[in-house]
């Protein structure tokens, strides 16, 4: 008995130091990770993210169907010339080096909307430009020709010809939420396209004195001199907004980029490709903010201050408002049922107001609140400075 116990142990002896040979250096024999990769891993399914060479997190597939879309664009406008150069005594004292300006260039980024060849940029890129050359990520290059502008958002609609063009898919702003996740690209610095990831810092981001109708977008991604004119995409590569413009103290990122969103880039896209401008409404009021002392001035009672809106303190003489019978103290509180609670507000929500039909204002006089039915004009362009 003893022996068949002896024999028994000095077996088990074996076994077990066999395993744990086993088990250290060919872990694969026995189907189980090794010592010094115990973390588990999720397979990605067949023709999942695995297949694309893109892991759980990765931006790599919206990168990819964005960044076809998303174009550099190099602008030149022509040295001015010195009006001196015929003066005789101009040319006594300096010759013809008062002439040697250097013509100015710039660099900026667009998007790809349309198959036809419509690109979406910035004002501020094209802005007084001689010369437009679109480049593409394929390498390929055109010359590019203005379709229209808008100053006041600060975008520009360019047209290139060329066959095959990538388009990028337009998204939807409207339902943004703080800390989605989002891509800019663009070409920053020149360097060529870069792709940066954040999120959404903030929405409705106005009174910046960056656009005449601001409405932006905020996120964190980098946005750098060059990008403007870029594409702000979700995680699937569709666009969000235009990026325009960043908060800086240096000239680099801080953290701080605004981008306008698709859904004023479209309304701009398609008035321009249309009608060859943008069409806005107005109604002809001086508006301000709604503040205590206002509202003590006009005799609005306190209680009804909390409704909110926007104090009319002037309307001009026979324009839409006044042939309406809107009057100064009036309140407005809402513009065709979407509530205004600055004058930023009231503006944007009167500009989409289409010219020539009634439109239901809110407005609040003294303390009862009432219905006017205002039929808005044509906001003018503004002038353009040289």
């Amino acid at each position: 008995m003893r022996k068949f116990w002896l024999l028994f142990s000095q077996t088990a002896t074996v076994f077990l130091a066999a395993y744990f040979v086993v088990a250290t250096l060919k872990p694969q024999w026995l189907n189980r990770p090794a010592l010094g990769n115990a973390v588990a891993v999720i397979e990605a399914p067949a023709g999942g993210a695995a297949g694309t060479g893109a892991g759980v997190g990765s931006f790599a597939t919206a990168a990819k169907a964005a960044s076809a879309a998303v174009v550099s664009i190099n602008t030149s406008k022509a040295a001015a010339r010195n009006p001196n150069i015929d003066d005789p005594w101009f040319k006594f004292f300096f010759g013809d080096q008062g002439d040697r300006s250097e013509p100015q260039v710039g660099l900026g980024s667009g998007v790809i909307v349309s198959p036809s060849g419509y690109i979406l940029t910035n004002n501020h890129v094209v802005e007084g430009a001689d010369d437009i050359e679109v480049i593409l990520n394929d390498n390929r290059r055109a010359r590019a020709k203005i379709i229209g502008t808008d100053p006041e958002t600060d975008l520009a609609i360019l047209k290139i010809e060329l066959d095959k063009l990538p388009v990028i898919v337009l998204g939807s702003s409207d339902t943004l939420q703080v800390g989605d996740p989002v891509l800019a690209i663009g070409n920053p610095f020149g360097v060529g396209q870069t792709v940066t990831s954040g999120i959404i810092s903030a929405l409705g981001r106005n009174q910046l004195g960056i656009n005449t109708f601001e409405n932006f977008i905020q996120t964190d991604a980098a946005i750098n001199p060059g990008n403007s004119g870029g594409a702000l995409v979700d995680i699937q590569g569709r666009l969000l907004g235009i990026n325009t413009a960043i908060y800086s103290r240096s000239g680099g990122s801080m953290g701080i980029g605004f981008a306008i969103p698709v859904a004023t880039a479209r309304q701009v896209l398609e008035s321009i490709v249309k009608d060859g401008q943008v069409t806005r409404g107005w109604i002809g009021v001086e508006p301000q903010d709604l503040s205590p002392e206002l509202a003590e001035t006009f005799g609005i009672a306190p209680a009804a201050m909390r409704t909110g809106g926007v104090i009319i303190t002037g309307v001009l003489q026979n324009g839409p408002a006044a042939q309406a019978g809107i009057v100064p103290g009036d309140v407005i509180t809402d513009v065709a049922g979407k509530p205004v609670a600055s004058v930023t507000e009231l503006l944007t929500a009167v500009a989409a107001l289409k010219p020539g039909v009634p439109a239901a204002l809110g407005v609040l006089r003294k303390d009862k609140k009432t219905e006017i039915a205002v039929v808005p004009g044509t906001r003018q362009r503004p002038k353009i400075r040289r």
